[in-house]
């Protein structure tokens, strides 16, 4: 039985898709919505071979870096949706013109977005204005 934390998990999930230039990733906390899961992640990619390698990505980082299997893989063929379900999170994978029509964004809108929590960016680093050192007369 794996005991990494779920924490742990969906960062490297994240971070695997982001290897593979997966686009506008989203990670959603839906545990107070939904008992299906406590997170979706949701990324787009530019064509079904892309959605592929993203998904072959995320469950080959997983296996090998935290010993973690999905409990289901559905929509490998012909790749345009592929949903990866961990138990405690799912990621989707979708063609951008596939995530659009679907729209789980908007069917999951009261669900927090904690991507920031799951990614390398640098989200809470503060920006100095420009003119934060200028003398003032």
């Amino acid at each position: 039985m794996n005991n990494s934390s779920i924490e742990s998990r969906v960062r490297v999930a994240v971070l695997a898709a982001l290897d593979k230039k997966a686009l506008a990733l989203d990670v959603l906390a839906v545990a107070e919505l939904t008992s299906i899961a406590d997170y979706f992640i949701l990324c787009s990619a530019t064509s079904e071979r892309q959605c592929q390698a993203i998904a072959d990505s995320v469950l080959d980082k997983l296996r090998e870096e935290l010993h973690v299997k999905p409990l289901l893989v559905e929509g490998t063929t012909p790749g345009r949706w592929i949903l990866i379900d961990f138990g405690d999170f799912i990621f989707h994978v979708f063609t951008e013109e596939c995530r659009r029509f679907y729209g789980l964004e908007r069917l999951w809108g009261d669900a927090p977005n904690v991507t920031p929590e799951y990614t390398e960016e640098p989200a809470r680093r503060t920006v100095r204005p420009r003119n934060a050192f200028k003398k003032t007369s």
